[in-house]
């Protein structure tokens, strides 16, 4: 039981982040790598992610312990219902973080100091929903930052095409954590919290837009500034149409479409991938 209640901390029972964070990654390793990243590099920052992204989750659980009780999603976490102790997670999560450091240390000095800089920014970002009208900012530089690490790791710099591509993935993590805010915007006004959801009330729909058509403008900045094929603007096309999708199917922001489309973001991030990927094929 205690096991399952681990996994459930890191939410390794619920893959959809970790999913998001995967697109961001391979977007950023298929173009440092000219559409043939290596292998061991891929392997590292892919398992960085992974150990990164549960390590976030743990410590945002325990900035939250008292604040997750109140609210109907997440009352039931490890933490808020006991099933943890906040010794445990606290050692759970030096561990993880512990793994994280081992894995970049394998790769470029360039990449360890970046490294350092988007941890303390993950683990800044549960502090940002006391006081900032917009974390999900926050949190999507710290998704976004596998890209530069990417960059790093195989070119020992970062590009002006990877910085194009970075602030592409900020601003898609403003799309679908705004639409997974959207789920428990009432609770987090009771509470006391702040979210963009709530920071856009009123006009969530122009917020969305405005931030997918961000996300659209910088990868496609990032694709001419890398000279891409038109295989990868096709890539955009079907990701444009996937935005618009969800815009259409949350027009009335019921909670349980709010979350289908923050999991159906998905589809974008695998839209731009495929675009990447053919645009590299000989």
């Amino acid at each position: 039981m205690k096991c399952l209640a681990f996994v459930r901390l890191m939410r390794l029972d619920r893959p959809v982040g970790t999913l998001l964070l995967t697109w961001s990654s391979l977007w950023g390793l298929w173009l440092a790598g000219a559409g043939r990243p290596p292998a061991f590099v891929t392997a590292v920052i892919l398992l960085g992610t992974l150990s990164m992204r549960s390590a976030g989750c743990v410590f945002n659980d325990l900035a939250d312990r008292n604040f997750d009780g109140h609210v109907e999603r997440t009352r039931n976490r490890p933490l808020a219902s006991g099933a943890v102790s906040v010794f445990e997670a606290v050692l759970l999560g030096v561990v993880l973080l512990a793994v994280s450091f081992a894995l970049v240390w394998l790769l470029n000095w360039q990449s360890v100091l970046l490294a350092v800089a988007c941890a303390a920014v993950a683990l800044f970002y549960p502090l940002c929903k006391r006081f900032f009208l917009l974390p999900q900012l926050v949190l999507g530089v710290a998704f976004a930052s596998p890209i530069l690490m990417a960059q790093t790791a195989i070119l020992g710099r970062v590009t002006l095409a990877g910085f194009l591509l970075f602030l592409a993935s900020v601003f898609w993590a403003l799309v679908y954590d705004t639409y997974y805010a959207l789920v428990d915007r009432d609770d987090d006004v009771k509470i006391g919290l702040y979210s963009s959801a709530i920071t856009a009330r009123g006009r969530e729909h122009r917020f969305l837009a405005a931030m997918a058509a961000a996300v659209l403008a910088f990868l496609l900045l990032a694709g001419l500034a890398a000279g891409l094929n038109g295989w990868y603007f096709l890539g955009l096309v079907i990701a444009a149409l996937l935005f618009l999708y969800e815009l259409w199917d949350t027009r009335h922001l019921e909670r349980e479409r709010c979350f289908r489309a923050f999991v159906h973001n998905n589809w974008v991030g695998a839209a731009v991938l495929l675009g990447l990927v053919l645009a590299f094929l000989p």
